[in-house]
């Protein structure tokens, strides 16, 4: 006889795992099914973004940001470095320390929630009697051996399982000469010669990396415009920044023929003038976006619809076309985001229970961990403009904050946009140190319908660069303080 649950979640990432904790508080009996492993083989949960994705990248981010600062800009600060360094393998095991210690979290949050554990791939097998049977393949339950397949039985089921790297065709995946997010987050030796395709968010974030440990890099966009999802007067100055620091940027470039060996790649590309160019890397990075992950969910077994794009079909709620089928993250529409995944996982839970989870999507903060950061929330400029929006646009640089100077990192500003009637604040973009975290305070902002007064009649602590979105909003209307 199947074990019987109130809530299975199949994908035990971001959204996923968040889902079944926040189902177990409510009172529910849930299983999480993930399949991802570690190097040993034992279970590595928080998927994605724990393994190949934020977490790591991040790690590695700091550690390459360190060694840019000592080698290059501690000696504006007195500080004298004789003999530098560098040590790629250990800087790889702290990154991977850093991803076991959020795999072993999740693991501990799991049983002190009460959630069963079953470490394998689940699928769909048959829908009866209001009950939906899951097969877990290779499982472990509550970390003991399992039988090599076992049947769950879930009322509800939550699908959390992810997406994956879009390869370009023609040039699979290797994962030693041409990687995805994966691969590029264990290269084990500096490469002299780095190729990026696309410049979304894991290009510039994993060029950052190598450029700052030593690599010279070219990344190839296939777009005419650089970061055109973000407000382009932040992007431009984003650019750049990236430019100056020697990032070479091509952009409106179209790939040809990839041919990958032993020594390295070779891309054929024609660059926007339409010329006939040839890029020779002993390292490429594809990251031309990420498909919805249904690979093995045997959806066709129940009926559950996918989009043309692959993606599980969800309505605004994140219900499926089946009773009590939900899914949330990056399966289904909506920003591939970690945080979107985790709102929407306890939003998920919540209905279940017959509350009323809400996610506003207009509220989701984007961020772009490089050097300067690049954060975003709400409506860019070209938006409103293209919506017939009246509204009014205030800007600070950090140059003409005190917080950033005695940082030493002047890069970048804060723009904030507003109603021209009502001063609601309809967006937020920042580009400069920490903007990652400055964010923060522009959605809470919006979320409860802030104007940039607001903002401006808020005491902000001195000197911070927090400030700077102070002013910011100061701008709005024409009256800054410090600029």
């Amino acid at each position: 006889m199947s074990k019987q649950f109130d809530v299975i979640v199949i994908g035990g990432g971001p959204g996923g795992y968040i889902a079944a904790i926040r189902a177990a508080q409510l009172g529910f009996n849930v299983a999480c099914i993930d399949e991802w492993k570690n190097a040993k083989g034992g279970p590595a949960l928080g998927g994605t973004c724990t393994n190949t994705g934020c977490i790591p990248s991040k790690a590695l981010l700091q550690s390459s940001e360190h060694y840019d600062h000592a080698a290059h800009h501690f000696a504006d600060h007195g500080i004298e470095v004789k003999g530098l360094g560098l040590d790629v393998a250990k800087m790889l095991a702290r990154k991977d320390t850093v991803v076991k210690q959020n795999n072993d979290g999740i693991v501990y949050l799991f049983k002190k929630n009460k959630v069963t554990f079953f470490h394998g791939r689940g699928s769909f097998v048959a829908a009866k009697d209001g009950f939906y049977d899951i097969q877990v393949a290779a499982s472990t339950s509550s970390g003991q051996a399992g039988a090599a397949e076992e049947t769950l039985s879930g009322k509800h089921v939550v699908v959390a399982t992810g997406s994956n790297a879009r390869a370009l065709p023609g040039a699979p995946f290797d994962e030693e000469v041409i990687l995805s997010n994966d691969g590029a987050l264990r290269i084990g030796a500096v490469p002299k010669k780095l190729g990026l395709i696309g410049s979304g968010v894991i290009g510039l974030e994993m060029g950052s990396v190598w450029r700052r440990l030593g690599a010279e890099v070219t990344i190839l966009e296939g777009l005419p415009t650089f970061l055109g999802a973000v407000d382009q007067q932040i992007a431009k100055e984003a650019h750049k920044a990236f430019v100056k620091q020697g990032l070479k940027i091509e952009l409106g470039v179209k790939v040809g023929e990839i041919k990958s060996g032993k020594k390295g790649v070779s891309v054929a590309w024609t660059n926007a003038k339409g010329e006939a160019q040839t890029l020779d890397v002993d390292k490429l990075i594809v990251s031309i976006g990420r498909t919805a992950n249904t690979i093995g969910l045997a959806p066709e077994t129940v009926g559950l619809k996918l989009d043309e794009r692959g993606a599980i079909v969800v309505d605004e709620e994140c219900k499926t076309n089946l009773p009590n089928v939900w899914a949330v993250g990056d399966v289904v529409r909506g920003p591939m985001l970690a945080h979107k995944a985790e709102e929407e996982g306890v939003a998920v839970a919540e209905r279940i229970a017959g509350q009323h989870g809400h996610v506003n999507f207009n509220t989701i903060p984007w961020v772009i961990y490089t050097n300067p950061e690049i954060a975003w929330v709400g409506q860019t400029e070209e938006q409103l403009k293209a919506a017939g929006r009246a509204y009014k646009a205030g800007t600070f640089p950090f140059m003409a904050n005190g917080r950033a100077r005695a940082l030493g990192d002047t890069t970048g500003m804060v723009k904030m946009l507003a109603d021209a009637a009502s001063d609601e604040i309809l967006g937020v973009h920042i580009v400069g140190p920490f903007a990652s975290e400055l964010i923060a305070e522009c959605v809470v902002a919006m979320e409860f319908r802030a104007s940039a007064e607001d903002i401006a009649r808020i005491c902000h602590a001195h000197p911070s660069l927090s400030e700077a979105t102070k002013e910011a909003a100061l701008a709005v209307d024409k009256r800054t303080l410090n600029f």
